[in-house]
């Protein structure tokens, strides 16, 4: 095996600090990016060489390696906390951005709209997760929140919460949302029978249940859509 040159022994053109202040981030490849954020390498490899290693242990995928737990990218020879924690906290910062919106909220109009907001923060998730969509009486998004985090096939939809942080916030309406971590968006009898409950206990208070989404990877199911919130 050949030793490892380092980055700074790397002519200036080459290095992926200095190629990022002269030709900006686009210009780097995704091994040059992480590089960037894992800061080091090790005694063998140098940042880019490990970045390299470490994407190919999530199949050449940002994604999939965004989704990945600390845990399992320290399970990885030289990524130790230190590293795993920086590139869990850019991952979350990407997801963050994905899903945030500008100062003056846009409405939502539609199931696909509520879906690109709250997508990427669903999408790649093990487990379930159910939020809520807290919208003013003109369409516009107040707030989001995550109600609970479930298992790998379950979580829990608290009817009393969701009413009464409604109230609080003065919302109009609410869109409930969930997802499906094995990628399947198709409602089970349980999401039918809970998006009716919840329902009917926002009626009472004259909250209106606009939609319940179940987000499954890229794709996504809405009740709205497919007529399900008339029963």
């Amino acid at each position: 095996m050949s030793k490892s040159i380092k980055i700074k022994d790397w002519s200036a053109e080459e290095r992926p600090r200095e190629r990022i202040l002269t030709k900006g981030a686009a210009s780097l490849s995704d091994a040059e990016l992480i590089a960037i954020i894992l800061g080091s390498g090790t005694r063998e490899e140098n940042a880019v060489e490990l970045a390299r290693r470490l994407l190919k242990e999530y199949g050449n995928n940002l994604r999939s390696l965004s989704s990945a737990p600390v845990n399992g990218l320290t399970q990885i020879k030289g990524i130790g906390t230190t590293k795993a924690a920086t590139v869990a906290a850019v991952s979350e910062i990407s997801k963050r951005i994905s899903s945030s919106q500008a100062r003056d909220m846009p409405n939502i109009k539609s199931s696909s709209s509520a879906a690109r907001l709250i997508g990427p923060v669903l999408r790649d998730l093990s487990h379930e997760e159910c939020w809520v969509m807290y919208l003013n009486r003109a369409n516009k998004l107040i707030s989001k929140e995550r109600l609970s985090i479930g298992g790998v096939s379950a979580t829990v939809v608290d009817v009393k919460i969701i009413i009464r942080n409604a109230l609080e916030r003065l919302a109009s309406s609410i869109i409930l949302v969930h997802n499906h971590p094995s990628g399947n968006p198709s409602p089970g009898e349980n999401d039918k029978n809970q998006t009716k409950i919840l329902r009917e206990a926002a009626a009472f208070f004259d909250i209106s249940l606009l939609d319940h989404l179940i987000i499954a990877g890229d794709s996504y199911y809405s009740f709205a859509d497919e007529g399900l919130m008339r029963f």
